[in-house]
Order: structure tokens, then C-alpha cells, then sequence
């Protein structure tokens, strides 16, 4: 288990050279998929497995495909679980283990055209953490302010970017 002293020797560096260069800190992340030719396919390439994403059942998928929107909260569990356990180690609060759920609500109405009041994308997306440790009420808020604060999925969601598409 990584101690408070390991992380901050590890980040330490990098900080430094963020603040004497601020540009050398602004990194374009990327990703990219296949069209399927024959399906209603996205074959995402996440570095570690090929992810075949498809339509939700909801929408006439088959349900053995990943659906994106599963895939967006599964990103946020990821960014925050990882998140939260950095800021406990760099606090040095007792996390010892537990889980990370998120779950958004969505209508379906609107994504496939049925009704143009209803939304296209989440109404409501809700993040909760079962955490095993001895923490006391306000070691709990810390850990949760600072999640929330440093967690790059959860304040793109919470403060969106600009967002554009183009067809190359």
C-alpha cells in the first residue's frame, strides 16, 4: 500500500515543473473507435482491452454489449475511487477499503427521438461511497470535498466543456 510519503515524492516533481511550466501540465488525452461494418458497433480501444460498445437494450441493443452511458459512469467510479484513495493516502486517513456506485437516471424518449421534451443524455447522476475505515464525520467531508474537487470526471460533468463534432 502506498504511503503518504511515496505519493508525494512521486507527484512532487511534477508539480514543480507544472508550476515553473504551466503548458508542460495541459496534455490532449485521446481516444478512438472502429465502426463496425456489418453491426451497431464502436469498437473502442482503451489501451488495456478492445470494448465493443453498442446500443442499450433499452434502445433495440442486443444487451451483450457495452453501453456508452454505462461506460461514462463506470468512468466516474473509476476517477473517483482513484481520487478519493490519493487524497486518503496524502491525508493519511484510514481507508481501508469499500466501493464506489454511481448510477444516473435517463430517459430513453429522447435519444430515440419519441418525445422532444425529454432529455438526451442523464437528468441525474448520483455517486456514493461505502467506505471502510475508522473516519469520523469530519474526515468523511474532507474526503468528499476534496473528491469532488480533484476528480477530473466529476467536474467535467459537474462544469462541461465545450464539446464540438466534425465528420474528416
Amino acid at each position: 500500500m502506498m504511503k503518504a510519503e511515496e505519493l508525494r515524492s512521486l507527484q512532487a516533481p511534477l508539480k514543480q515543473k507544472y508550476k515553473d511550466a504551466p503548458d508542460a501540465a495541459v496534455l490532449t488525452l485521446r481516444a478512438s473507435g472502429d465502426l463496425d461494418s456489418d453491426a451497431l458497433v464502436c469498437k473502442v480501444d482503451t489501451g488495456r482491452a478492445l470494448v465493443e460498445a453498442g446500443l442499450h437494450p433499452a434502445t433495440g441493443g442486443p444487451g451483450n454489449l457495452a453501453c456508452s452511458g454505462d461506460m461514462l459512469l463506470e468512468a466516474l467510479v473509476a476517477c473517483a475511487g482513484v481520487t478519493l484513495k490519493a487524497v486518503a493516502t496524502a491525508l493519511e486517513l484510514p481507508v481501508s477499503g469499500g466501493r464506489v456506485l454511481a448510477e444516473g437516471d435517463l430517459d430513453f424518449r429522447g435519444t430515440l427521438g419519441v418525445a422532444k421534451d425529454a432529455p438526451v443524455g442523464f437528468r441525474e447522476v448520483r455517486l456514493r461511497f461505502e467506505l471502510e475505515g475508522d473516519l469520523d464525520e469530519e474526515q468523511k467531508a474532507t474526503l468528499i470535498k476534496l473528491t469532488e474537487r480533484y476528480c477530473v470526471i466529476y467536474q467535467t460533468l459537474k462544469a462541461p466543456p465545450a464539446v464540438s463534432a466534425v465528420i474528416a
